[in-house]
């Protein structure tokens, strides 16, 4: 695919100098052309100064290069609108927040255990991921949003494929559960869940609103959750869910278009965030900001390769079902696209330079690899960098680099033989926002059932997701 786009490319001309990056992940070709970048993030902290617990014995460097200096990669003067900004109610929470975590948190007490913390004071939820990068990233965010709404400490166990992509988000702390935590290893597990699941206690009514709650309860929200375990999204339960201190949430989804369908968290979230669009890039550009080794990837690629471009247009393409969907076919979804859409620059345009670059060389997914999700996680920052996006109908992987970058993308609709679509629909469809679409919601959640209020719709790329729209 690289070669023969690179030569259609080379073939059309432009009065500007333009720099195409393709990076391949997880079957996924990503073209990035590079202009200029955006304004800096409000999110700006001192350098962070923080001793890790146990788990980490390493002595690591106290400053995020990323948080300081991303500002002087990610500005652009031409091509993109400011960064949306984060309400003084959200920062006043986040700022609440990190005095929470520093006084709850691992760094506290080494020794945590959910048969000791039972207190008002302290709550838990920990975030235990399982799927690729970009699942994972939209599943932490949701977890941090709902760590926020109800006044819980977030802990992650992200395990060795997930070792130093990230800074340490929050200051004089750590957000990593201690190696002391019991059943550590065993939150994902099936034998875990039958005993220890939300969704087992409803269905066995062995618990209700009087009885004591236990000390742990995994909500169990992976594509594969039973109708029990969605009754997690009813304000009904929440009362429950509430009492019990330590939740350990196992999903890698976008759950937030549901909590905001709940009338419980509906008015603080409206509050946090006044324009209801723009959640996940405020959450994620406080969250996630790029560990000191990925941002020296990040970066040097960047120097090399982009610094020059006036403009950069980034492509992410991932095929699910290669073995069933056509080159000829992806190609000419992609090719109606940019040509239709004038993405790329036509034959009659005057000449202009045109460079092509890949930033990795995956070719298809690889589990449980700290060195493929550190490229993941670079190919991810160098498209949230591009002036204009395209990417693929389903990703996690396109929807994080959109919502990060702050840019409304261009979805190509890649064929699917299980969910085939009519031959007048179009190539691809300009999302209508730069939120991500949430895949497996409940079904009492969609805007259409009775009851439901909230600002969220149908996906454009996936009919049966749901997406905050709105506001």
């Amino acid at each position: 695919m690289g070669r023969r786009l690179t030569e259609f490319l080379n073939s059309s001309s432009s009065g500007k100098f333009r720099l195409i990056l393709v990076a391949a992940f997880a079957v996924v070709s990503l073209l990035l052309a590079a202009a200029l970048l955006s304004p800096e993030s409000p999110f700006f902290y001192l350098p962070l100064r923080i001793a890790l617990s146990s788990r980490r014995p390493r002595i690591y460097d106290p400053t995020c290069d990323s948080r300081r200096d991303h500002h002087s990669y990610s500005a652009t003067k031409y091509h993109r609108t400011p960064s949306p900004q984060p309400s003084p109610y959200l920062l006043a929470k986040l700022r609440d927040y990190e005095d929470l975590h520093r006084r709850c948190g691992p760094l506290s007490d080494p020794t945590l255990n959910p048969q000791e913390f039972r207190t008002d004071d302290c709550k838990f939820v920990v975030y235990a991921p399982s799927q690729g990068l970009g699942n994972r990233i939209l599943g932490l965010s949701s977890t941090f949003l709902y760590a926020l709404l109800t006044n819980r400490v977030l802990l992650v166990e992200f395990g060795p494929d997930m070792e130093d992509l990230f800074c340490e988000p929050f200051p004089n702390s750590t957000w990593y559960l201690p190696e002391t935590f019991p059943f550590r290893f065993q939150l994902q597990s099936h034998r875990f869940r039958k005993a220890y699941s939300f969704g087992t206690l409803l269905q066995k009514e062995e618990e209700d609103q009087q009885k004591k709650a236990p000390a742990l309860l995994q909500i169990f929200l992976q594509d594969k959750y039973n109708d029990y375990d969605k009754l997690f999204f009813r304000d009904e339960n929440q009362g429950f869910v509430h009492r019990v201190p330590w939740l350990a949430l196992v999903h890698d989804g976008y759950l937030i278009p549901c909590l905001f369908q709940m009338q419980s968290f509906r008015s603080e979230l409206e509050k946090l965030f006044p324009d209801q669009e723009t959640v996940f890039h405020h959450l994620a550009k406080y969250l996630l900001s790029p560990s000191n080794e990925a941002w020296e990837h990040i970066t040097g690629f960047y120097k090399a390769y982009l610094a020059k471009a006036e403009e950069r247009i980034g492509f992410q393409i991932r095929v699910f079902e290669p073995k069933k969907t056509t080159f000829p076919a992806v190609m000419k979804q992609i090719m109606s696209c940019t040509q239709k859409h004038r993405i790329l620059p036509q034959s009659s345009e005057s000449h202009g330079g045109i460079a092509v670059y890949q930033a990795s060389h995956e070719g298809k997914q690889h589990f449980g690899d700290n060195s493929h999700n550190m490229k993941a996680w670079m190919d991810i920052y160098l498209l949230s960098m591009s002036d204009v996006l395209v990417t693929s109908s389903m990703s996690t992987f396109g929807y994080v680099a959109a919502g990060i970058a702050g840019v409304r993308p261009w979805i190509v609709m890649i064929p699917d033989p299980y969910h085939p679509r009519g031959a007048d629909e179009p190539s691809c469809e300009r999302a209508v926002n730069i939120e991500p679409c949430f895949h497996f919601p409940p079904w009492f959640a969609y805007p259409d059932q009775p009851g439901t209020v909230g600002p969220v719709a149908r996906c454009e790329d996936v009919s049966w997701g749901l997406k905050i729209v709105g506001g």
